[in-house]
């Protein structure tokens, strides 16, 4: 262990970003998941969900995000944690009685993070890559951005720094907190027991969170706990079948597309505000603020998908490339 540590440090630096370290050895069990999943899922005849562009897509995503947040951390964000752990007002210990709540404080901070994701549109334009996919399956759980840290998805993480968590201790429970939820990006498993239900965000929880029903949206923000999203009234049950992906879907398998369509439809957004306070909330406002009577840039095809209720009629309506 020793030896993998001194290597990695020899490599990263002294700020060594574990969690990057810690998701890419856990790449062999990732990919088990996935071949459990698939057998499962041949044996009942639902392997609807393996769509070989879409999985393409997945992984070339998932190694884009890991590259570039270990390329960010090394450069900018190691730095950033350094510095601001100098001036931690408490020195936390790591121990026994201690992981527990480092582990529910930086899921807390998740928590927050997810929602800011959803909810600001600056936050959303990095966030988006991960709900673009309209089949669910453990690759999906890969479907990340090369813009999370350069919109600084970090910042929601250094509350614990500057308590007085070392960053790296941080960073390793946040990395656990992903890793757990690669394996509930499934339609394998169905409802679990009614108290893992409650307290665990479980594969029934996480696929609310990915559906563009109108119910489904902007819920079920937790990573391994369900807990804040009850106490936070963000929690939805899972009962109507749900339709994965974003209202107005990308039409695109590009790599580039894919990661950067929103932030470019966003800045587009504010550049043609007619007002600062407009452009201020064109990157602050939830995604789907336009001024009246606007209906936003679209530079790359996409599809407004309306979900329709259980007893209407689902329609599709007509692409567009780009919304003045």
């Amino acid at each position: 262990m020793d030896t993998i540590i001194q290597a990695v440090t020899a490599v990263m630096g002294p700020d060594v970003d574990w969690k990057q370290v810690f998701l890419i050895g856990m790449t062999p069990f990732f990919v088990l998941g996935l071949a459990v999943e698939w057998q499962v899922l041949r044996r009942r005849g639902q392997t609807h969900s393996y769509r070989l562009r879409e999985m393409i897509a997945n992984v070339s995503l998932g190694s884009g995000y890991q590259l570039m947040e270990l390329v960010m951390w090394v450069l900018i964000t190691g730095s950033i944690f350094a510095f601001v752990y100098q001036f931690r007002l408490f020195d936390v210990p790591v121990n026994g009685w201690t992981v527990l709540p480092i582990f529910i404080a930086v899921e807390f901070c998740y928590y927050w993070f997810h929602r800011a994701s959803h909810r600001i549109r600056w936050f959303w334009s990095a966030h988006v890559v991960h709900h673009t996919g309209e089949v669910m399956n453990m690759s999906t759980a890969a479907r990340q951005s090369l813009l999370n840290a350069l919109v600084g998805t970090w910042l929601f993480y250094l509350p614990p720094v500057i308590l007085g968590v070392p960053p790296a201790v941080v960073m390793f429970m946040l990395a656990v907190n992903l890793a757990y939820q690669w394996f509930i990006h499934t339609e394998a498993v169905g409802r679990l027991p009614r108290w893992m239900e409650y307290v665990f965000d479980t594969p029934s929880n996480h696929r609310v969170h990915h559906g563009r029903n109108p119910e489904y949206i902007d819920r079920n923000y937790g990573g391994v706990l369900i807990v804040f999203d009850r106490l936070f009234g963000t929690y939805e049950q899972e009962r109507a079948p749900v339709d994965y992906g974003i209202p107005h879907q990308i039409r695109s398998y590009n790599f580039l597309v894919l990661n950067v369509h929103e932030f470019v439809d966003m800045l587009r957004d504010a550049w043609h505000a007619n007002t600062a306070r407009q452009r201020l909330k064109h990157l602050l406002a939830p995604p789907d603020w336009q001024p009246p009577g606007q209906s936003g840039h679209r530079t790359w095809t996409t599809e407004r998908r309306t979900v329709a209720r259980p007893d209407e009629p689902e329609q599709d309506q007509p692409r567009s490339n780009v919304t003045a």
